[in-house]
């Protein structure tokens, strides 16, 4: 009983407001993870906070147990409060991991069922990019054929409470007119990063990033198409093209850098398809290769 579970992070989402009625956001999954790991070799749980542990009380609860006789360790590279999904791949991590090791593995819509019960979902653990309502976890549209781009991720500073924030938004005047922007995402990957920036400039209205149009105009005159931010968090994605070669996007990133000292560069990733994978060793012996690195298959989609 060893194997890992993980779940992709997020840079900001892509498009975060109000339409028909109903809050939304759209879904920014990229190459940072948090990851769970379950062993039969010890019992305690490592690296758990607050919202993971409740995660593991609720799919405990679901599938009608009340312990887990395994060790469960957690460890991310995704720090909180900046808005890049840590607490939703935290919570999807745990659940999927619980449920995997207990043999009644949960669904994804399960797990988004779950994740809502304790906070706003940024469902980055849902196959492909999604559009859904973060609060109710009804999902409003799915993505499979969107463009995965290069970001650097740039830190504004500080923390930001999710809940309060979300709350403070669903208090602003919903008098925007989502749909041009929304029809802009199956557009190219020129359309979808103006429309995730235009989704930042608004945003910046419930939760001030104050560099934030200065830095979007540098950013385009060094051949970014737009950015992301976290309209709940800390965070910007400068979005390159996908023809923009990676040294270049180094040079533009360290540019921005001088010219905005007082953020802080993350590094460069990508987005990629949301989803939650598993890792699972090679076979039960947990053979080692000459450097004492265990063997284990290729990761591979839950569910």
């Amino acid at each position: 009983m060893d194997f890992c579970v993980r779940v992709p992070g997020s840079c900001g989402e892509l498009l975060q407001g109000w339409q028909y009625g109903e809050p939304f956001l759209v879904t920014c999954p990229i190459a940072r993870y948090t990851t769970v790991s379950v062993s039969s070799a010890f019992q305690e749980r490592r690296g758990l906070g607050p919202k993971a542990e409740r995660a593991l009380q609720l799919t405990l609860a679901a599938l009608g147990r009340r312990h887990f006789p395994y060790g469960l360790q957690l460890q991310s590279e995704l720090p909180p409060g900046k808005g890049m999904a840590s607490s939703s791949a935290d919570i999807a991590a745990v659940a999927a991991a619980v449920s995997f090791a207990l043999r009644r593995s949960l669904t994804v819509r399960q797990i988004l069922s779950l994740a809502v019960q304790i906070e706003p979902t940024d469902a980055v653990f849902l196959r492909d990019i999604v559009r859904l309502n973060q609060v109710t976890g009804r999902i409003l549209a799915v993505y499979r054929d969107l463009p995965y781009l290069r970001l650097s991720i740039f830190d504004t500073g500080g923390t930001v409470d999710t809940e309060a924030c979300y709350h403070t938004a669903a208090l602003q005047k919903r008098n925007r007119d989502w749909r041009p922007y929304l029809l802009k995402m199956r557009q190219g990957e020129r359309e979808m990063a103006a429309a995730a920036a235009q989704s930042a400039v608004w945003q910046d209205e419930v939760l001030p990033k104050p560099c934030l149009r200065s830095f979007l105009k540098k950013a385009r005159s060094l051949g970014a198409l737009g950015l992301t931010a976290a309209h709940s968090g800390t965070v910007l994605g400068v979005l390159w093209p996908s023809y923009m070669e990676k040294s270049a996007i180094a040079a533009a990133a360290a540019a921005l850098q001088r010219s905005f000292p007082e953020l802080t560069h993350l590094g460069l990733t990508a987005m990629r398809p949301g989803g939650i994978e598993i890792f699972i060793e090679a076979n039960e012996e947990k053979k080692e290769d000459k450097d004492g690195r265990r063997s284990f298959r290729a990761w591979r989609q839950y569910l």
